[in-house]
């Protein structure tokens, strides 16, 4: 069986019907639950527990989020197409990851000539 999303193999008891498509689990989740980037009381939760850990930067990072990281800080800005490409991954990932980091400040986007661009957040001093 086959995920009608994402197309990737499914297997038997494993799929979901979702509005009278088979999908996988990730999928399902994707669609029934999206990531959202702009989430004030996620903000708050992330940094209070990042803050805890005593982490900052990139530290606490997984591993593809260290790459999504330090792909954004070698450009300086990417779209997300072109970090897609390079980091070899489904867009659902990226825009869970980027929800994350939005949410603990570490990354934003912003428009520039019609594309939307991913970049190191900045904090201004006063």
């Amino acid at each position: 069986m086959e995920c009608e999303r994402c197309k990737s193999s499914i297997n038997e008891g494993e799929s979901y019907n979702l509005n009278g498509q088979v999908l996988c689990e990730d999928c399902y989740m994707y669609e029934t639950n999206p990531p959202k980037a702009c989430d004030p009381m996620a903000v708050s939760s992330a940094l209070s527990v990042r803050k805890q850990l005593g982490q900052s930067g990139s530290s606490g990072l997984t591993e593809l989020q260290q790459k999504i990281y330090n792909t954004i800080e070698k450009y300086g800005k990417i779209t997300k197409e072109d970090l897609i490409k390079t980091l070899n991954i489904k867009p659902e990932q990226l825009e869970q990851e980027f929800a994350f980091f939005r949410h603990c400040e570490l990354l934003r986007a912003f428009r520039e000539d019609g594309k939307i661009y991913f970049t190191k957040w900045e904090t201004k001093s006063a």
